[in-house]
């Protein structure tokens, strides 16, 4: 990881967290179309097979045409993200989309579906994106159909916390956002339960470095209860020093996060951190 991919870490976060919403719609209707069209510029432009969708309106027309009785899922397998000036982001995504209730024999369509993403930068760490192009590159059957919301969900919230917390800004307001009202995050640093305490970690141990990102790894999800989570990951931790100097680490965290699926995020509970690899110089 070179210097700049730390400096832009949390740009990619955020796009990445715009990404995985972007199913969300699909995968849960019930969050609404207000929260879909959030992540989209007014001009956006959408083309797969279904045809062309310029704007919010076309965009909305076509989601409604979608069948209430269809479930769809969409597994994300990778990401790439080059960065053009002023902010603007493009990705290229892979996913295999599965899809219940097209089919009239009641199997499954699996897709390898390709995704190009463009995005400018908004207000604020979250991007819009500005145009998407789906190219469908195989198309099979199968018997089973896994559900892929709760991956989805979870990781646009993991993406947009750790957006939040390496943004040079340290703005903690966002924040409020995706935190429970009852949090408590458990920090090597120590307790954290309230948002004066949250402001606190991210102006002092949250901002001791000049830059910082985090790469996911080992990512696991379940639901636990009535919209209730559970989340496992671990974080490779780089960072660069006011002095110009690397550092790395690796953490693992436990989250336990509330979801109201109408809400634009889910939001985190409690947090619990292990310390897999202590902080130290690159290289070391």
């Amino acid at each position: 990881m070179t210097k700049d991919d730390i400096r832009r870490g949390y740009q990619e976060h955020a796009a990445k967290a715009q990404y995985h919403r972007w199913f969300q719609l699909y995968e849960r209707p019930e969050g609404g179309i207000d929260n879909a069209l959030d992540i989209l510029s007014d001009e956006v432009i959408v083309q797969s097979g279904l045809g062309t969708a310029r704007g919010h309106g076309e965009y909305a027309d076509r989601v409604k045409q979608l069948p209430e009785t269809w479930r769809n899922a969409h597994h994300v397998q990778s990401i790439d993200i080059s960065h053009g000036d002023n902010g603007a982001m493009t990705m290229e995504a892979t996913i295999v989309y599965q899809n219940k209730g097209m089919m009239s024999d009641g199997a499954v369509r699996e897709a390898d579906l390709g995704y190009t993403v463009q995005f400018a930068p908004d207000e604020g760490v979250l991007p819009l994106i500005t145009d998407v192009t789906i190219e469908q590159k195989s198309e099979r059957k199968t018997e089973s159909f896994e559900d892929a919301y709760t991956d989805n969900r979870m990781l646009s919230l993991a993406h947009y916390w750790l957006a939040l917390i390496e943004d040079p800004a340290r703005d903690p307001e966002p924040a409020r956002e995706i935190l429970a009202d009852d949090f408590s995050l458990n920090f090597s640093s120590g307790a954290i339960t309230d948002f004066d305490g949250f402001k606190a970690w991210l102006a002092g141990p949250g901002s001791q470095v000049a830059a910082s990102t985090h790469e996911i790894s080992n990512f696991e999800a379940e639901k636990t209860g009535d919209e209730t989570y559970a989340v496992s990951m671990d974080f490779d931790w780089s960072g660069i020093l006011p002095d110009g100097s690397e550092m790395v680490a690796k953490t693992r965290h436990n989250w336990t996060v509330v979801n109201d699926v109408t809400e634009r995020f889910a939001r985190i509970k409690t947090v619990d951190v292990e310390v897999l690899e202590d902080f130290r110089p690159k290289g070391q």
